[in-house]
């Protein structure tokens, strides 16, 4: 590790700490410093330029503590990077790259810099790959692609980052690479991160964790490192999903330090800048042309925290017009007992759509104007008007349907296996099954899916293009799919 004398020697500039406003520091002498170029101070801590003016310059702390006024700093000739490697994989990292957890050795080779420049738009492709989550009501109501960016939105305790678990166990059964950012968390949540993790046997994870104890300039690297590590592992040819949690927590601790540099505030108070600072990040993932692979994306799932529900709030608004859509967490829907508790009225996807085939457009078209429908319907049945037949048939196979949508975070629904299941309920061949047995089949279902019993034109059911065909063959093959499933049922609980 170089030393405060060898980087004086090499930049044969130092300066010296005039005032402290931690995590600010205000320092003169540095005349030739450049913006985010990373400081060291006499006393061992390190930093980076935040700010510069006439004759001082603005350096933000990356320790827990300040330092005193009057120490001397050197600058490093050498901008904020981290170090980047696959055997990073499966360790817990602080922003500056350091292991957190213990349980690999840090053999590192290649550093990033966290400033890198837009990718051009002549690599950029259209977003054509669907991206699965696992989750029945997200996949076939506000489906996804892989490079898409997808805010999930919602108050706090509604299940956001059980969403983005789940979606996070899917994705990496198809092979992509997990980075998770957790910004300024507990030790308690960053602990039972790698413990999900951990117990799902995912390896190719990677958690960046800044806890609430650390610098505000600490924690509001954490994106940005998260950002920076993904496209390395997308240069390598690697479908990457980040997951930033939360925005909303970002973007508190990025008032907190303009406010203590005494930038002028604006909305909420918050930095006239801040737009940029969360939409020049966001902009860093997409669909990408790779000269090996063709195509790589990196998909990023954004959360923000609301305050009683409100969608309005200045930070959720600006992350809406930057992202290709949301999905709205509803504390209504959430003490109504729904899980996950997703208003999928005020949910959108821009993208997703385009990512699916004929068939899952049109069960899409159809399930979104049949549960618009039922829900209008239920609202007249509160009022105890009365219901012909056609009516309560309706009623029914929604009811169905919002049982089927309603799953654990734990439980990961593959495509195929929400596709037939809608295929049994859509035709009312489970119409008359109780709750238990609806779930049960789904269990069973699912084991069957796991341990690759389905017959090879079962399998291949999602490739059909007509839904009267796709119908048809839930029809004829209804039989065979639900003995298996009960079978598949009945030797899970034995």
């Amino acid at each position: 590790m170089k030393d405060f004398s060898y980087f004086q020697n090499l930049t044969n500039e130092i300066g010296v700490t005039s005032e402290v406003h931690f995590p600010v520091m205000i320092v003169t002498g540095l005349e030739r410093a450049h913006l985010r170029e990373m400081v060291l101070f006499k006393s061992g801590e390190y930093g980076y330029v935040f700010s510069l003016h006439r004759d001082t310059v603005e350096i933000l702390i990356l320790s827990r503590e300040a330092v005193l006024s009057g120490t001397e700093v050197v600058r490093t000739n050498s901008f904020v990077s981290i170090p980047v490697d696959e055997t990073l994989l499966g360790m817990v990292i602080d922003p500056l790259g350091n292991p957190i957890s213990n349980s690999h050795p840090l053999q590192v080779s290649t550093t990033v810099s966290l400033d890198m420049p837009q990718r051009p738009l002549y690599e950029r492709t259209i977003i054509k790959k669907p991206l699965y989550t696992g989750v029945s009501i997200v996949d076939l109501l506000i489906p996804l692609g892989k490079g898409q960016r997808e805010l999930v939105v919602g108050d706090r305790k509604t299940g956001k980052t059980s969403f983005a678990l789940t979606l996070a166990r899917e994705q990496a059964r198809e092979g992509a690479v997990i980075i998770y950012a957790a910004i300024g968390k507990t030790q308690s949540d960053i602990s039972r991160l790698q413990h999900f993790f951990e117990s799902e046997k995912i390896d190719d994870f990677l958690i960046i964790s800044s806890t609430s104890l650390d610098s505000p300039s600490l924690i509001f690297l954490t994106p940005y490192t998260a950002m920076s590590i993904a496209e390395y592992f997308s240069s390598l040819g690697r479908e990457v999903v980040i997951i930033l949690d939360d925005l909303s927590n970002h973007a508190k601790y990025y008032r907190e330090i303009s406010l203590i540099s005494r930038r002028f505030p604006g909305r909420d108070s918050y930095p006239a800048d801040i737009f940029y600072a969360h939409s020049q990040l966001l902009e860093r993932a997409g669909s990408f042309m790779h000269p090996a692979q063709g195509e790589v994306s990196i998909s990023c799932i954004p959360i923000v925290e609301l305050v009683e529900g409100d969608l309005t709030g200045y930070i959720s608004t600006n992350i809406m017009s930057m992202t290709d859509g949301h999905i709205f967490f509803d504390t209504n829907v959430f003490y109504n007992g729904r899980r996950p508790a997703i208003n999928v009225s005020l949910s959108v996807t821009r993208v997703g759509s385009q990512t699916r085939g004929p068939l899952a457009q049109e069960i899409h078209q159809r399930l979104t104007a049949f549960m618009i429908d039922y829900e209008k319907v239920q609202t007249l049945a509160h009022f105890g008007a009365d219901l012909n037949s056609g009516t309560q048939s309706m009623i029914k196979k929604g009811e169905m349907l919002n049982l089927f949508f309603g799953q654990n975070y734990k439980t990961t629904v593959p495509y195929l296996v929400q596709i037939l299941f809608f295929g049994l309920i859509w035709n009312d061949i489970i119409s008359e099954y109780s709750s238990a047995e609806v779930i049960s089949l789904r269990e069973g279902m699912l084991a069957v899916y796991d341990q690759r019993r389905f017959a090879t034109d079962i399998t291949a059911m999602d490739q059909i293009t007509s839904f009267d065909e796709f119908l048809l063959q839930i029809s004829t093959k209804s039989d065979i799919l639900i003995s298996l499933c009960r079978m598949a049922a009945r030797s899970k609980t034995s």
